[in-house]
Protein backbone atom coordinates (compact mmCIF):
# COMPACT_ATOMS: atom_id res chain seq x y z
CA UNK A 1 0.00 0.00 0.00
CA UNK A 2 1.15 3.55 -0.72
CA UNK A 3 0.60 4.94 2.80
CA UNK A 4 1.66 3.71 6.23
CA UNK A 5 -0.63 5.96 8.27
CA UNK A 6 -3.66 7.96 7.14
CA UNK A 7 -6.31 10.26 8.61
CA UNK A 8 -9.77 9.87 7.08
CA UNK A 9 -12.11 12.86 7.48
CA UNK A 10 -15.69 11.83 6.76
CA UNK A 11 -18.41 14.37 6.09
CA UNK A 12 -21.35 13.96 8.46
CA UNK A 13 -23.66 14.97 5.62
CA UNK A 14 -22.26 12.14 3.49
CA UNK A 15 -23.22 9.62 6.20
CA UNK A 16 -26.84 10.72 5.88
CA UNK A 17 -26.99 9.53 2.27
CA UNK A 18 -29.96 10.66 0.24
CA UNK A 19 -32.05 11.19 3.37
CA UNK A 20 -30.04 14.30 4.19
CA UNK A 21 -30.37 13.78 7.95
CA UNK A 22 -29.34 11.15 10.46
CA UNK A 23 -27.52 7.95 9.54
CA UNK A 24 -27.96 5.85 6.41
CA UNK A 25 -27.22 2.21 7.30
CA UNK A 26 -26.24 1.30 3.74
CA UNK A 27 -23.76 4.18 3.54
CA UNK A 28 -22.20 3.07 6.83
CA UNK A 29 -22.06 -0.56 5.69
CA UNK A 30 -20.30 0.41 2.44
CA UNK A 31 -17.83 2.54 4.42
CA UNK A 32 -17.09 -0.20 6.95
CA UNK A 33 -16.55 -2.78 4.18
CA UNK A 34 -13.81 -0.51 2.82
CA UNK A 35 -12.33 0.20 6.25
CA UNK A 36 -12.08 -3.56 6.74
CA UNK A 37 -9.95 -3.84 3.59
CA UNK A 38 -7.76 -0.96 4.77
CA UNK A 39 -7.44 -2.63 8.18
CA UNK A 40 -6.42 -5.95 6.57
CA UNK A 41 -3.83 -4.12 4.47
CA UNK A 42 -2.17 -2.96 7.70
CA UNK A 43 -2.59 0.80 7.17
CA UNK A 44 -2.65 2.65 10.49
CA UNK A 45 -5.87 4.67 10.37
CA UNK A 46 -7.33 7.57 12.30
CA UNK A 47 -10.87 8.76 11.55
CA UNK A 48 -12.69 12.02 12.19
CA UNK A 49 -16.39 12.47 11.39
CA UNK A 50 -18.25 15.73 10.98
CA UNK A 51 -21.71 16.40 12.39
CA UNK A 52 -23.57 17.97 9.47
CA UNK A 53 -26.07 15.11 9.41
CA UNK A 54 -27.30 16.18 12.86
CA UNK A 55 -26.14 19.70 13.65
CA UNK A 56 -24.20 22.64 12.30
CA UNK A 57 -23.15 25.61 14.41
CA UNK A 58 -24.79 28.01 11.99
CA UNK A 59 -28.15 26.39 12.76
CA UNK A 60 -27.96 28.05 16.15
CA UNK A 61 -27.82 31.56 14.66
CA UNK A 62 -29.63 33.01 17.67
CA UNK A 63 -27.58 30.90 20.03
CA UNK A 64 -24.28 31.66 21.73
CA UNK A 65 -21.53 30.46 19.36
CA UNK A 66 -19.70 28.53 22.05
CA UNK A 67 -22.87 26.65 23.01
CA UNK A 68 -23.70 25.87 19.40
CA UNK A 69 -20.19 24.58 18.73
CA UNK A 70 -20.27 22.36 21.81
CA UNK A 71 -23.54 20.88 20.55
CA UNK A 72 -21.81 20.14 17.25
CA UNK A 73 -18.97 18.39 19.07
CA UNK A 74 -21.45 16.16 20.88
CA UNK A 75 -23.10 15.34 17.56
CA UNK A 76 -19.73 14.08 16.29
CA UNK A 77 -19.69 11.70 19.25
CA UNK A 78 -23.03 10.22 18.11
CA UNK A 79 -21.53 9.56 14.67
CA UNK A 80 -18.31 8.20 16.16
CA UNK A 81 -20.08 5.69 18.40
CA UNK A 82 -22.34 4.57 15.53
CA UNK A 83 -19.32 3.96 13.30
CA UNK A 84 -17.40 2.20 16.09
CA UNK A 85 -20.32 -0.17 16.63
CA UNK A 86 -20.52 -1.00 12.91
CA UNK A 87 -16.74 -1.45 12.64
CA UNK A 88 -16.47 -3.80 15.60
CA UNK A 89 -19.38 -5.91 14.32
CA UNK A 90 -17.33 -6.26 11.14
CA UNK A 91 -14.26 -7.44 13.05
CA UNK A 92 -12.29 -4.18 13.15
CA UNK A 93 -10.93 -3.47 16.63
CA UNK A 94 -11.68 0.21 17.22
CA UNK A 95 -11.26 2.86 19.91
CA UNK A 96 -13.03 6.22 20.20
CA UNK A 97 -10.96 9.01 21.74
CA UNK A 98 -12.70 12.24 22.66
CA UNK A 99 -11.30 15.77 22.88
CA UNK A 100 -14.03 16.42 25.47
CA UNK A 101 -13.98 14.19 28.53
CA UNK A 102 -16.87 11.70 28.29
CA UNK A 103 -15.27 8.75 30.03
CA UNK A 104 -18.40 6.61 30.21
CA UNK A 105 -18.47 6.23 26.43
CA UNK A 106 -14.97 7.07 25.12
CA UNK A 107 -11.33 7.39 26.08
CA UNK A 108 -9.91 10.88 26.55
CA UNK A 109 -7.67 11.90 23.66
CA UNK A 110 -4.05 11.06 24.52
CA UNK A 111 -1.60 11.03 21.64
CA UNK A 112 0.69 8.35 23.05
CA UNK A 113 -2.28 6.08 23.71
CA UNK A 114 -3.57 6.62 20.18
CA UNK A 115 -0.16 5.66 18.79
CA UNK A 116 -0.17 2.53 20.93
CA UNK A 117 -3.57 1.58 19.49
CA UNK A 118 -2.10 1.89 16.00
CA UNK A 119 0.79 -0.38 17.01
CA UNK A 120 -1.74 -2.97 18.18
CA UNK A 121 -3.62 -2.86 14.89
CA UNK A 122 -6.61 -0.83 16.08
CA UNK A 123 -8.30 1.98 14.22
CA UNK A 124 -8.91 5.15 16.23
CA UNK A 125 -11.89 7.48 15.83
CA UNK A 126 -11.14 10.98 17.10
CA UNK A 127 -14.39 12.55 18.34
CA UNK A 128 -15.38 16.10 19.33
CA UNK A 129 -13.02 17.94 16.99
CA UNK A 130 -10.32 19.90 18.79
CA UNK A 131 -12.46 20.16 21.94
CA UNK A 132 -12.66 23.92 21.49
CA UNK A 133 -15.36 26.19 20.03
CA UNK A 134 -14.63 28.28 16.92
CA UNK A 135 -12.73 25.36 15.35
CA UNK A 136 -14.31 23.00 12.82
CA UNK A 137 -13.90 19.24 12.50
CA UNK A 138 -11.79 20.03 9.41
CA UNK A 139 -9.33 21.81 11.69
CA UNK A 140 -9.58 18.87 14.10
CA UNK A 141 -8.65 16.55 11.24
CA UNK A 142 -5.66 18.69 10.25
CA UNK A 143 -4.49 18.89 13.88
CA UNK A 144 -4.78 15.15 14.53
CA UNK A 145 -3.11 14.35 11.19
CA UNK A 146 -0.15 16.53 12.18
CA UNK A 147 0.03 15.00 15.66
CA UNK A 148 -0.06 11.36 14.53
CA UNK A 149 2.25 12.01 11.56
CA UNK A 150 -0.28 10.96 8.92
CA UNK A 151 1.01 10.64 5.36
CA UNK A 152 -2.21 12.14 3.96
CA UNK A 153 -5.71 13.30 4.86
CA UNK A 154 -8.43 11.51 2.91
CA UNK A 155 -11.33 13.95 2.77
CA UNK A 156 -14.49 11.93 2.05
CA UNK A 157 -17.24 14.37 1.10
CA UNK A 158 -20.68 14.41 -0.51
CA UNK A 159 -19.12 15.75 -3.75
CA UNK A 160 -16.50 14.02 -5.88
CA UNK A 161 -13.75 16.62 -5.58
CA UNK A 162 -13.08 20.34 -5.47
CA UNK A 163 -14.72 22.65 -7.98
CA UNK A 164 -14.30 26.29 -8.95
CA UNK A 165 -17.90 26.85 -7.81
CA UNK A 166 -20.74 24.87 -6.25
CA UNK A 167 -21.45 22.16 -8.88
CA UNK A 168 -25.01 21.79 -7.57
CA UNK A 169 -25.71 25.42 -8.43
CA UNK A 170 -23.36 26.03 -11.34
CA UNK A 171 -23.25 23.28 -14.01
CA UNK A 172 -20.24 25.02 -15.58
CA UNK A 173 -18.12 24.70 -12.43
CA UNK A 174 -14.64 23.34 -13.16
CA UNK A 175 -13.35 20.33 -11.26
CA UNK A 176 -9.67 20.39 -10.27
CA UNK A 177 -7.47 17.30 -10.44
CA UNK A 178 -4.77 19.09 -8.42
CA UNK A 179 -4.69 22.41 -6.61
CA UNK A 180 -2.32 24.11 -4.16
CA UNK A 181 -3.17 25.16 -0.62
CA UNK A 182 -2.55 28.79 -1.53
CA UNK A 183 -4.92 28.67 -4.50
CA UNK A 184 -7.64 27.15 -2.30
CA UNK A 185 -7.22 30.07 0.12
CA UNK A 186 -6.90 32.77 -2.57
CA UNK A 187 -9.99 31.56 -4.44
CA UNK A 188 -11.98 31.22 -1.20
CA UNK A 189 -13.01 27.67 -2.10
CA UNK A 190 -15.04 25.80 0.51
CA UNK A 191 -13.12 22.50 0.41
CA UNK A 192 -11.92 22.87 4.01
CA UNK A 193 -11.87 25.89 6.27
CA UNK A 194 -8.90 28.25 5.99
CA UNK A 195 -7.46 27.29 9.39
CA UNK A 196 -7.33 23.62 8.41
CA UNK A 197 -5.80 24.34 4.99
CA UNK A 198 -3.15 26.60 6.55
CA UNK A 199 -2.25 23.97 9.16
CA UNK A 200 -1.84 21.34 6.44
CA UNK A 201 0.24 23.74 4.33
CA UNK A 202 2.58 24.54 7.22
CA UNK A 203 3.07 20.85 7.99
CA UNK A 204 3.12 19.71 4.34
CA UNK A 205 0.23 17.27 4.77
CA UNK A 206 -1.42 16.50 1.40
CA UNK A 207 -5.21 16.27 1.23
CA UNK A 208 -7.20 14.13 -1.18
CA UNK A 209 -10.82 15.27 -1.52
CA UNK A 210 -13.22 12.78 -3.11
CA UNK A 211 -16.82 11.56 -2.99
CA UNK A 212 -17.78 9.04 -0.33
CA UNK A 213 -20.60 7.75 -2.55
CA UNK A 214 -18.21 6.68 -5.34
CA UNK A 215 -17.69 2.92 -5.48
CA UNK A 216 -14.96 1.78 -3.08
CA UNK A 217 -13.61 5.35 -3.04
CA UNK A 218 -12.16 5.24 0.49
CA UNK A 219 -10.19 2.05 -0.15
CA UNK A 220 -9.10 3.27 -3.59
CA UNK A 221 -7.88 6.54 -2.08
CA UNK A 222 -6.01 4.69 0.68
CA UNK A 223 -4.42 2.52 -2.02
CA UNK A 224 -3.05 5.60 -3.78
CA UNK A 225 -5.42 5.45 -6.76
CA UNK A 226 -5.95 8.70 -8.63
CA UNK A 227 -9.40 10.14 -7.93
CA UNK A 228 -11.00 13.34 -6.66
CA UNK A 229 -8.74 16.37 -6.12
CA UNK A 230 -5.28 16.43 -4.56
CA UNK A 231 -4.38 19.49 -2.48
CA UNK A 232 -0.67 19.95 -1.86
CA UNK A 233 2.22 22.43 -2.03
CA UNK A 234 3.03 21.46 -5.61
Amino acid sequence: MKYKRILIKISGEALAGEKGFGLDNQVIKNLVDQLYLIHKAGIETGIIIGAGNFWRGRQGSDMDRTTADHMGMLATMINSLALQDAMEKHGIETRVQSAITIQRVAEPYILRKAMRHFEKGRMVIFACGTGNPYFSTDTGAALRAAEIGADIILLAKNVDGIYSDDPNKNPNAEKFDKISYKEIINRGLAAMDTTAITLCMENNIPILAFGLSEENSVFRAANGEKLGTLISNN
